[in-house]
């Protein structure tokens, strides 16, 4: 290898490391429609607004990206349901029934990755009379569902205001390999909480988007749209709600999302939540990026906290890399829908280790239901490469503090990819108004434990109402 190629191995590999750790400065519109249909309901000939008269106040984008306000930026709110084909589930299970299977693993492990019993397993009933896709459809149908037309893009979303007058809104981001279907079980919850041994005072209005190239987002057709943008947008859809005063919440790629949200600090943002903090002290990020030894002086939280992202880094980056350098190169996940499940459930393997019980037989949190319905969504959006594009855009570090300076509450779970100490979270959140360790939950918090997490969300920002 020469000199110049080496040099270019060496900055691919550290752009890919600074995904998650500070390094130094380091379809297109209307047209693809994916496996599905989706309709886009009017009310006679006129779209319907959701909240007449609201304010779009322009938000700056940034040399890079378009001004909002431009013709295509067209701020009608239009109600929306989705209608897979029935050729399209027939062609899902023709190609589930037409896998060619490789050999079995030569360990006894998942240190391999998705072990092959496993897939075999979540095959056979994916593509079985038993799934029925039509079960979440009509559930996500059964919601108030919209898109809006931001920055170029139309970006849909769940919307489900309270009956309680005065509740407090929260706009909630998922992550991949997730979707709006890990928040759906917590709506009700936080929505009508005197139904689930809550008061009206924990009340809030629910706001779901979908990110761009997630699920029926419109799919970008041009560079630029990172975490940085879609925050920008998140603003826009809540001041075009008519929203004045709210807060945010996210974890994996939403925890991206909510925070920079949080450095617009925009009018009406008062406070965020995150499962998924970021907090890596100087000398652990740059540690952890060189493969060095843990930083002396860690207390016995810090030292776990430590293990685990030593593991991570070591172990479990192999998906991120791959779609922060080459997400076009996954042709094959638009194609084989086995494939995709595969690379969906290797995101990490705590979450691995918990499918994999569900596909034995031993629920916990998540049903096969649940995990096949998320992963269905991706196939019949066909949105499995544009959701890739995202770790591409970003040039964030994931696990670094930000500098934040309006109030943040934490959730910490025991299988998240890593348990942040609250000594770390102090330092990376000056306001940090709320910190808890929940005894159980991983990387899918509110998917796998529902009840926990808005029992969360409420205790949070209590402090803010």
């Amino acid at each position: 290898m020469n000199t110049r190629n080496a040099r270019k191995l060496v900055g691919l590999l550290a752009a890919t490391v600074a995904f998650y750790v500070p390094a130094q400065a380091f379809a297109a519109p209307g047209g693809e429609t994916g496996h599905g249909a989706a309709t886009a309901e009017r009310s006679g000939t006129t779209a319907t607004r959701h909240q007449p008269g609201a304010s779009t106040p322009a938000i700056p984008l940034g040399a890079d990206s378009a001004t909002l306000g431009q013709p295509d930026d067209d701020s009608a709110i239009r109600p929306f349901s989705f209608h897979a084909p029935d050729e399209a589930l027939a062609d899902l299970r023709s190609r589930i029934r037409a896998t060619k299977w490789p050999e079995r693993e030569t360990v006894s492990d998942p240190s391999q990755g998705v072990q092959l019993a496993t897939l075999q397993k979540l095959a056979a009933y994916w593509g079985s009379k038993d799934y029925d896709w039509r079960k979440a459809e009509a559930r996500l149908n059964a919601l108030p569902q919209f898109t809006t037309r931001i920055d170029g893009l139309n970006i849909h979303f769940i919307h489900v205001r309270s009956k309680v007058k005065g509740a407090l809104p929260v706009i909630i981001t998922h992550g991949w390999p997730g979707s709006i279907l890990e928040q759906i079980k917590i709506i009700d919850l936080l929505t009508n909480p005197m139904a689930h041994g809550g008061t009206e005072a924990d009340a809030f209005d629910v706001i779901i988007p979908s990110l761009p190239g997630y699920g029926f987002s419109e799919k970008p057709g041009a560079t630029g749209w990172d975490p940085q943008r879609v925050a920008r947008a998140w603003v826009v859809l809540m001041q075009r709600l008519g929203y004045t005063r709210y807060v945010a919440q996210g974890g994996d790629w939403g925890n991206a999302v909510t925070e920079q949200m949080a450095l617009l600090q925009p009018p009406g943002l008062i406070g965020i939540h995150t499962n998924m903090p970021a907090t890596l002290p100087d000398a652990v990020s740059t540690a952890l990026q060189f493969g060095q030894p843990a930083p002396a002086g860690l207390s016995a939280e810090e030292k776990a906290a430590w293990d685990q992202l030593d593991y991570f880094y070591k172990h479990g980056l192999g998906y991120a890399q791959e779609m922060a350098n080459r997400p076009q190169t996954l042709y094959a996940i638009a194609d084989s829908p086995v494939g995709l499940a595969a690379w969906m459930i290797d995101h990490d393997e705590r979450s691995y280790e918990l499918i994999a019980r569900v596909f034995d037989g031993q629920p916990e949190g998540l049903t096969r239901d649940d995990i096949l319905d998320n992963i269905t969504l991706y196939w019949l959006t066909n949105t499995a490469v544009s959701s890739a594009r995202l770790y591409w855009e970003s040039k964030l570090a994931f696990f670094a503090p930000k500098g934040i300076q309006i109030p943040v509450a934490l959730s910490i779970y025991p299988d998240e990819l890593y348990s942040a100490p609250r000594s770390w979270a102090e330092k990376a959140y000056p306001k940090l108004i709320y910190y808890n360790r929940l005894p159980k939950g991983g990387h899918f918090a509110a998917w796998e434990q529902p009840d926990f997490f808005a029992s969360e969300l409420r205790n949070a920002f209590r402090s803010l109402r």
